[in-house]
């Protein structure tokens, strides 16, 4: 193996390598800090064919890709471990039934903040107001009055990073709470922040509030039910016919692959 972390590794071994199980490798330590659990991991990788030697693919050298939270148990895991920031990682990875066995190699860049980082904006009124813990997770104050009857949001702390688009891949902390019941529904807090892509695996509303906004941005988004989980009688086995209120910090974004 040939090339600095940071840069796309060179990587030859006699083909076909035969992985029965997962090993890892810290090849070069860096002299950052140790990964914990609970961090979000900038990296980038180069994948190899364990049956040709021939490399897949690569990313994160010289654009974004999305980060990863690595908490003890999960997937990322086993490929970080606690290795220091700075270090690179070689994983020989087995067949599954969805993929033949590949060679991962894994520069440890750095690690992304857990919430928002952007500069504090003026209240808007007539929206809810947050107040922050100590860990930066919301609690949401709902205002006395009439539930809006249309989409609202607004910017809570503006970011320094790119624009979010439609078809981008995000990574979020969010929290939601309805405001029919003042009660919080779900939020990724004390869990795993959540990647999706803008437009399509979440309501329209969460997608717009994202959409147009900075990385590094916390915003808050009122979403009636026509933004969310439908009309109809309210349930809250599936959220229909409720006004729901997100907070969102936006962390990270990758517009999609050129075709």
């Amino acid at each position: 193996m040939t090339g600095d972390p940071g840069k796309v590794a060179k990587v030859t071994f006699t083909a076909p390598l035969d992985i029965k199980s997962a090993e890892r490798t810290v090849v070069v330590e860096g002299k950052g800090d140790p990964i914990e659990t609970g961090d979000i991991v900038n990296y980038a990788a180069s994948i190899y064919d364990a049956s040709t030697g021939k490399l897949i693919q690569s990313g994160g050298y010289d654009s974004a890709i999305p980060p990863v939270a690595v908490t003890v148990g999960s997937g990322a895991d086993q490929f970080f471990g606690c290795a220091t920031q700075g270090s690179r990682i070689v994983m020989a990875v087995p067949a599954s039934e969805q993929a033949a066995a590949t060679v991962w190699v894994l520069d440890v860049l750095g690690t992304t903040p857990v919430a928002a980082w952007g500069d504090p904006q003026k209240p808007v009124a007539g929206m809810p107001t947050v107040k922050l813990d100590a860990d930066s997770s919301p609690t949401v104050t709902l205002p006395k009055g009439d539930m809006p009857t249309e989409f609202k949001k607004a910017t809570l702390k503006k970011g320094d990073g790119p624009v979010v688009a439609a078809g981008d891949t995000v990574l979020v902390q969010y929290h939601g709470v309805s405001w029919n019941t003042g009660k919080v529904f779900d939020e990724s807090w004390g869990k795993q922040p959540l990647s999706f892509t803008v437009g399509t695996g979440v309501v329209q509303g969460f997608s717009d509030a994202v959409t147009g906004e900075t990385v590094g941005s916390q915003v808050i988004a009122v979403l009636p039910p026509s933004a969310a989980y439908g009309e109809g009688e309210i349930t809250d086995a599936d959220l229909k016919g409720q006004t729901l209120v997100f907070v969102v910090d936006i962390l990270a974004a990758q517009p999609p692959a050129a075709k």
